[in-house]
């Protein structure tokens, strides 16, 4: 909700800066600043503002009833809802919009997980997670959830869009306590050892729920992961 009382704080300011209604100007003009400059901030607050909206991850959304929202809130016109139903209707929306994604992604996520787990060598744990091992490693050394490991990774969404990746031209290993992982790496990779090498497919409620994370993960996402582990450091025992 944070992000899209955000949202709407950052709209209010775009069109109290550069709000425009046909042919009509919010604001007056300020000396020594020129039209183009004004035109460009309008434009790059709009930009902002839809990737914020994106982002946010609410749809379907009417982006005219939006802009005359914006106007209308900008210049003192009558408005079609009263301000102190504002935020009523606002959440109202926000948390049937997020039901209704919830409801698609997890069909959507069913769908795929049923035919992957007829995959070849596609293993499935009590809590949903898919994983396959491409190589065991040391299965003297596999990490606990209180150890360090090192790891080479990649990430993308269940389309094969890839969203992260420390392989590759300027890639380097990651290195972090598995606890600080999503729970979908604290349960996958104490399947494998040190050397080992596994892929798992994880549903969003092992993952990052209904949170995006940033531009390239929505909200509700099932992830793939390519991990290699490299290394694995046991805690250090206090002395």
């Amino acid at each position: 909700m944070k992000k899209i009382l955000k949202f709407f704080a950052l709209a209010s300011v775009a069109v109290a800066t550069a709000a425009c209604s046909g042919n009509k100007q919010y604001g007056e003009p300020v000396p020594g600043i020129a039209q183009s400059s004004v035109d460009s901030a309008s434009y790059a607050l709009g930009v902002s503002m839809g990737m914020s909206l994106k982002q946010s991850g609410i749809e379907p959304l009417n982006l005219a009833s939006l802009y005359e929202g914006l106007v209308d809130g900008a210049f003192g016109n009558d408005l079609k809802v009263s301000q102190a139903e504002l935020p009523n209707v606002i959440q109202t929306y926000i948390t049937r919009s997020n039901i209704a994604m919830a409801d698609k992604k997890t069909r959507e996520q069913d769908v795929f997980f049923a035919e992957n787990a007829k995959k070849d060598s596609v293993q499935v744990t009590e809590s949903g997670l898919q994983y396959k091992i491409i190589r065991q490693g040391n299965d003297s050394l596999r990490p606990a959830i209180s150890d360090t490991v090192t790891v080479n990774y990649t990430g993308t969404l269940l389309d094969g869009t890839e969203f992260d990746s420390t392989r590759g031209e300027g890639g380097q290993p990651v290195t972090y306590p598995l606890g600080g992982f999503i729970r979908g790496w604290q349960e996958g990779l104490p399947l494998i050892g040190e050397g080992g090498r596994i892929i798992l497919w994880i549903p969003f409620s092992l993952a990052y729920g209904d949170r995006a994370m940033g531009p390239s993960i929505p909200k509700y996402s099932t992830l793939v992961f390519d991990v290699e582990v490299l290394k694995v450091s046991p805690k250090q025992e206090e002395k």
